[in-house]
């Protein structure tokens, strides 16, 4: 994540007669401290524009990442941003190696929540998406319409990462918590990272939720740009947004087999490859990164992207899936 610090202001001297000069120095040494503490607030300040229509934002550095104020939907959203984690690169931009953590030193728990009840909630985003030839509203609805229920014990490898409370993630049925297309505009060709965090906002305020176990995935409609994608060189990326956990889920049929189309089963793998990774990551990590992380940042979708592809055969049909990484069996897993 870019972040420019913005600058301070700077108070100009003056000359005084003799006999005023004891006053004077005496407030220029309270301008000069009132001064310094203005300069040292507007120093910490993370400044940036970027706001959905191309309308800057204002934006204010926060203990626990960067506020931006976005104009959206004829009103103004407050969103955090916190960087880009979960990075799924894509496919063959480097090596698909791995270096595996030591046994007993593999995810590590940062003191963070982790989702107790996950819930994934689908943003169409934009009046793009009222015609979807490649059905993949339908592909994304039936892959996580599925997760959670019978037949996932793929979901269930993450049952092992509780929190401080000593709970964990649980699984009782479809993660699926609902579908929204977002018509009531486009969505933007060159979306920022801030663009796509007010964006989930609203689809949490559509969906009435908040709090780390909703995880709300904006995806986004051929031919747009969100955040950089295709050439930005990633697949999909999460984050928290001060309110929810949140996913940015480009269009991976524009990046072709760089994003896992045709490397199952069809061309609309990707989505499931891509989508199950940063949702399992977002279920142990929902506030990056305070969840569990492994010592080198990489979380538990990082460590085993590209690896050992297979199929997931769900009560909606069979889907393209990644392990992920288990502490329990030291290494990738399909199954826990």
């Amino acid at each position: 994540m870019l972040n420019h610090n913005g600058a301070g202001t700077t108070r100009a001297g003056r000359t005084t007669p003799r006999s005023r000069r004891t006053v004077a120095g005496l407030c220029t040494i309270a301008l000069v401290a009132f001064g310094a503490s203005l300069t040292a607030g507007a120093a910490s300040a993370n400044v940036v524009a970027d706001a959905a229509g191309g309308a800057p934002a204002n934006t204010a550095a926060s203990s626990s990442g960067t506020v931006h104020y976005v104009h959206t939907h004829g009103r103004t959203v407050r969103v955090e941003t916190h960087g880009r984690h979960g990075v799924v690169a894509q496919h063959g931009a480097r090596s698909q190696a791995r270096v595996r953590p030591q046994a007993g030193g593999d995810l590590i728990y940062n003191g963070g929540p982790v989702e107790h009840s996950p819930t994934v909630y689908l943003v169409f985003w934009g009046n793009q998406w009222d015609s979807d030839s490649n059905g993949v509203q339908s592909y994304l609805q039936g892959f996580f319409g599925g997760l959670g229920g019978s037949g996932d014990n793929w979901s269930t490898i993450m049952t092992q990462y509780t929190d401080s409370s000593g709970s964990g993630p649980s699984f009782n049925g479809s993660v699926l918590g609902g579908t929204w297309v977002d018509d009531s505009s486009s969505a933007p060709s060159n979306a920022s990272q801030s663009d796509i965090a007010a964006e989930a906002v609203v689809g949490a305020q559509h969906f009435g939720v908040s709090g780390p176990d909703a995880d709300v995935f904006v995806v986004s409609p051929s031919g747009t740009s969100p955040d950089g994608f295709p050439n930005s060189g990633f697949c999909a990326w999460h984050d928290w947004n001060g309110t929810t956990a949140y996913t940015n889920m480009p269009y991976v049929l524009d990046a072709g087999s760089g994003c896992g189309a045709n490397s199952v089963q069809n061309q609309l793998d990707g989505y499931s490859i891509v989508g199950g990774h940063e949702y399992a990551e977002a279920v142990t990590d929902p506030e990056p990164s305070s969840g569990w992380v492994a010592s080198d940042g990489e979380e538990n979708g990082d460590l085993c992207a590209w690896q050992g592809l297979t199929t997931l055969s769900l009560s909606t049909g069979t889907y393209a899936i990644q392990p992920t990484w288990s502490n329990n069996a030291g290494g990738c897993a399909t199954s826990g």
